[in-house]
């Protein structure tokens, strides 16, 4: 066996013998920090040995084949360490519950990369983990040719910006041949200047994949040994410590993507889910695999592009638009618990004002709602009542929820153009037998359209909250107050809707664009740039409050409908009630309400309420769209 050991902030590797124990172990790393010290280690001693993923202790009388796997990483504290803030797992710390269980799964099935075909939704299943990457026998040609004109342009000994001249403002500086390799190294490290909490596991897989992708276009210069290195530590999960700020979207998301490359070089800090958070070098070690190391114009090329901002937009767009088709059904049972009428929804109605969304939103409500094919006898009761038409938030839902429903759209082709573009700079154009300066990496495209995708998708939590608001309101909903018997005793759903509130309040603020600002950098020399990164960040916020605001709608209509039973609605909105039902039981009295919004809020992001419904919705899209889901 081979484990990587921790002392202080030294890390070195341990050949063991399974049969041997904890105690001898902490013991031989003692003497070999000792040993590369050059110190006297005959003072020190072991106070107990941890696993460094989540900290636990080991017991010195066990065997090490039964408490460690090969290549497990251990950090052995020592007594001197007792007031040291060296003890105990090191920084970053390993958070256990935080990585989700898809982090750790291993995937079996390919998608081979080429720089032109990736979408979205591709993207978020590979940060997902369910697919490994390869790149296309056309992919790999390219790069090959793109990199051997850049070292016939390095063997001319040309100026060419990047390659062999410093960056932005000194990109007037001319660099000796025999400190290129140099120039690059140390563009990554300097430029690894993000701060903040790391990329989960999943966005650091995206982000990782995307850089693939840009790369395997063939238009930046890079050696194919640098990029194999890159997918090999993709397919290991083997993911670099990424902080979420410090990009200002141009050129490019330069910290997020140094942090990236620094961890493949075998510095800063890497995660594996072996390991937890450990030193990179010892990360790739412990998987075989070996620091990439940079030649000419390989430090910059890894570094130009707008990955950062345009793998979170695609988490951002794809889970929009899984609430975007929730939030129709979630709509149509709060309609039927308040009696509304579906006259509003009636196609003659859409067909004079033929917006895609909006005509595909109807369309759902009715197959949804009360007709031949799907009778409610909700609906039945009140059928002969005196009211005309419904409040705007139930009668006007085809043409809000449909602008959102376009906007995900327009969002998602833009996105898409934004994966399966270059967007390094200087651009190698090996046909053209050129190298040309250029502003590819500006984040201009993916941050507009990420402020846009925010405002359109924070509509469905705006109209959403008014609901619930009728749903909790006797006058609106004729129905008991807070949706609570013994009301007054009970709370019921009073504190859910001030929740939802406070998410539609955040969301109005967190909806103001940050493409609209630009700060000067660099000297003067990046003195218009997108901020795109904080677009993508808070575009991922506004739709986590949409799926928790809907999920708390979601709820309140289930538990409407309780006080109108036995009375049932259609086929389809009883399936979702039941689906509702399997997590979450009706509210007899009160109780702690948070883990039912949780559930709930889980169903909407695991699309559980669209999926169960592909059967009883006439919609041929929407069929094929979750055929493919599924599958």
């Amino acid at each position: 066996m081979k484990l990587s050991v921790r002392i202080h902030e030294d890390w070195f590797a341990v050949p063991c013998k399974p049969s041997e124990k904890i105690r001898w172990l902490g013991e031989e790393s003692l003497k070999r920090y000792s040993k590369t010290k050059n110190i006297d280690g005959k003072d020190e001693k072991v106070f107990e040995v941890r696993k460094a993923k989540g900290g636990a202790i080991l017991d010195p009388d066990d065997s090490v084949k039964d408490v460690l796997d090969d290549n497990d990483f251990v950090t052995v504290v020592l007594e001197s360490d007792i007031s040291s803030p060296h003890i105990g797992p090191s920084e970053p710390v390993y958070l256990e519950q935080k990585i989700p269980t898809s982090s750790t799964q291993k995937a079996t099935e390919y998608i081979s990369l080429d720089g032109n075909s990736l979408t979205t939704d591709d993207l978020v299943r590979l940060g997902k983990g369910y697919y490994l990457l390869r790149l296309t026998k056309d992919s790999e040609a390219a790069v090959n040719k793109a990199r051997h004109l850049l070292e016939d342009i390095v063997n001319q000994n040309k100026v060419v910006y990047g390659i062999t001249t410093g960056f932005g403002k000194f990109a007037r500086t001319v660099i000796g041949k025999e400190k290129l390799i140099e120039l690059q190294e140390n563009l990554i490290r300097s430029h690894a200047a993000g701060v903040g909490n790391p990329l989960s596991p999943e966005r650091t897989r995206m982000l990782l994949a995307l850089r693939i992708n840009v790369l395997a276009k063939g238009y930046s210069g890079i050696s194919i040994e640098t990029l194999k290195k890159y997918i090999a530590a993709f397919n290991a999960n083997c993911l670099p410590w990424v902080p979420e700020k410090g990009t200002v979207g141009a050129s490019g998301d330069l910290a997020p993507l140094s942090h990236l490359a620094l961890g493949m070089m075998g510095e800063g800090k890497m995660w594996s889910p072996q390991s937890g958070w450990a030193d990179a070098k010892y990360v790739l070690e412990s998987h075989s695999l070996e620091p990439i190391k940079l030649g000419p114009k390989e430090g910059i090329a890894l570094i130009n592009g707008t990955q950062l901002i345009t793998s979170l937009g695609s988490e951002a767009v794809e889970r929009a638009g899984a609430i975007c088709r929730q939030a129709d059904i979630i709509s149509a049972l709060s309609l039927e618990v308040l009696k509304g009428t579906t006259r509003a929804f009636d196609s003659n109605i859409h067909r004079v004002r033929p917006h895609q969304g909006q005509v595909k939103v109807a369309k759902r409500l009715r197959s949804l709602l009360h007709s031949d094919t799907y009778p409610s006898e909700i609906a039945e009761s009140h059928r002969f009542c005196e009211r005309v038409q419904d409040a705007y938030t139930l009668r006007c839902t085809p043409q809000v929820h449909g602008i959102v429903n376009d906007t995900v759209d327009f969002v998602r082709g833009v996105l898409t153009t934004e994966i399966n573009s270059a967007t390094d700079n200087p651009m190698v154009f090996s046909d053209l037998q050129e190298i040309i300066s250029g502003g590819n990496f500006h984040g201009e495209y993916p941050a507009k359209v990420l402020d846009y995708l925010a405002i359109g998708v924070h509509e469905l939590a705006n109209i959403s909250e008014r609901r619930i608001e009728r749903l909790v309101n006797p006058a609106y909903s004729e129905l008991p107050a807070f949706l609570t018997q013994d009301g007054g005793l009970n709370s019921g759903f009073m504190i859910a809707h001030c929740t939802a509130a406070a998410l539609v309040s955040e969301n109005k603020v967190l909806c103001h664009p940050s493409s609209v600002d630009s700060l000067t950098t660099s000297a003067g020399t990046e003195d218009h740039v997108s901020m795109g990164g904080f677009a993508a960040r808070k575009c991922v916020t506004v739709v986590e409050h949409v799926e928790q605001v809907l999920a708390i709608e979601l709820l309140a209509a289930c538990q409407a409908i309780e006080f109108l039973r036995p009375l049932k609605t259609t086929a389809p909105l009883e399936a979702v009630c039941k689906t509702v039902r399997a997590v979450v039981d009706p509210w007899l009295k009160d109780r702690y309400m948070a883990p039912d919004i949780d559930a709930v809020t889980k169903l909407l992001q695991e699309e559980k309420v669209i999926i169960l419904l592909v059967k009883f919705l006439n919609l041929s899209s929407m069929v094929a769209y979750f055929c493919h889901q599924i599958t």
